[in-house]
């Protein structure tokens, strides 16, 4: 079992910017596979960013290209998400995903380990 827990949420002004963390236990996290998804108020979950289990290999919604970055420390057993020039409709509960196979897939349903997700809220 795999527990993914996700930290550094907030509230944050437009064009500001912050980066979320996620921590996964386990000593298999250099072999998983790592995604970031959002649910934004009366929207459907949406993929963020995933990186495969080296990090060398990265994919970003089209939403989010140029602005956000991910990457993982497999030392640390943890990914995050640099999130730059946020936008009042970048305002969701972001939640970190855990792929059981080393390469990155853009379904949700793909992702083996949720965490509970954090809140970000960018205001106007």
């Amino acid at each position: 079992q795999v527990q993914v827990v996700e930290s550094g949420g907030g509230l944050v002004q437009a064009g500001g910017s912050l980066r979320l963390s996620c921590a996964a236990s386990g000593r298999t996290f250099s072999s998983y596979a790592m995604g970031w998804f959002r649910q934004g108020p009366g929207k459907e979950r949406e993929i963020v960013a995933a990186i495969n289990w080296s990090g060398g290999i990265t994919y970003y919604g089209d939403s989010v290209k140029g602005r956000f970055t991910i990457s993982r420390d497999n030392t640390k057993n943890t990914v995050y998400l640099q999130m730059n020039s946020l936008k009042p409709e970048d305002t969701a509960v972001y939640y970190c995903a855990a792929k059981g196979t080393p390469h990155y897939s853009t379904s949700e349903r793909s992702y083996d380990y949720w965490g509970q997700g954090t809140q970000v809220t960018v205001s106007s």
